[in-house]
């Protein structure tokens, strides 16, 4: 009976370390939240949300830092397309981005403060903790960079409820069941 035990022992232990070699670690992908730094202050000025939709990813402004006096409830008064007039928190401000290897190529950017669309390619970090956002006019040369920062999983606590998309949407109660109406005869 031992060595029965013996020999299962080792052929598991030899599947474990099998199986663990064949295991192919998954890429970084930049779906995720970010957030955004001033480069003077070093101050968060805001937190976006990429999420990734069969390959194509976009991302929305998920958290807010305002300044003294700035008003919260802003909307992007300046865009002339499907985003005119919505509130900044939750906007869809990257679209269409596609995934080519740790670059993300094909897609836009808004900027919500003027209004413009710009073209925008996201490279990922290797270690996948720093996205570097690039909008241009034209060519990628006639553009700029913003860095991006990977936040812990820990930060959707800090989310506005309606934007978390860990959080689970709030489940219907069924119908209590209608008494049947029956006459007895």
């Amino acid at each position: 009976m031992r060595a029965k035990l013996v020999t299962v022992l080792a052929a598991l232990l030899s599947f474990a370390a099998i199986a663990a070699a064949n295991a192919v670690a998954t890429p970084p992908t930049a779906s995720g939240l970010w957030q955004a730094t001033d480069e003077e202050s070093g101050q968060p000025t805001g937190w976006f949300l990429i999420r990734d939709h069969d390959g194509v990813y976009d991302g929305i402004i998920a958290k807010m830092f305002m300044r003294p006096g700035q008003d919260p409830n802003v909307t992007c008064a300046r865009c002339r397309d499907d985003r005119q007039n919505k509130p900044w928190l939750g906007l869809e401000i990257v679209r269409g981005m596609k995934q080519q290897g740790l670059k993300y190529e094909d897609g836009t950017i808004l900027d919500p403060r003027d209004g413009n669309v710009y073209s925008a390619i996201m490279t990922l970090s290797p270690d996948g903790q720093t996205l570097t956002v690039r909008g241009y006019i034209g060519f990628s040369l006639f553009g700029r960079d913003q860095y991006w920062t990977r936040l812990p999983d820990s930060a959707y606590n800090e989310l506005d409820p309606a934007i978390n998309p860990k959080l689970a949407a709030p489940t219907r109660k069924p119908a209590a069941p209608k008494p049947e109406n029956s006459i007895r005869h």
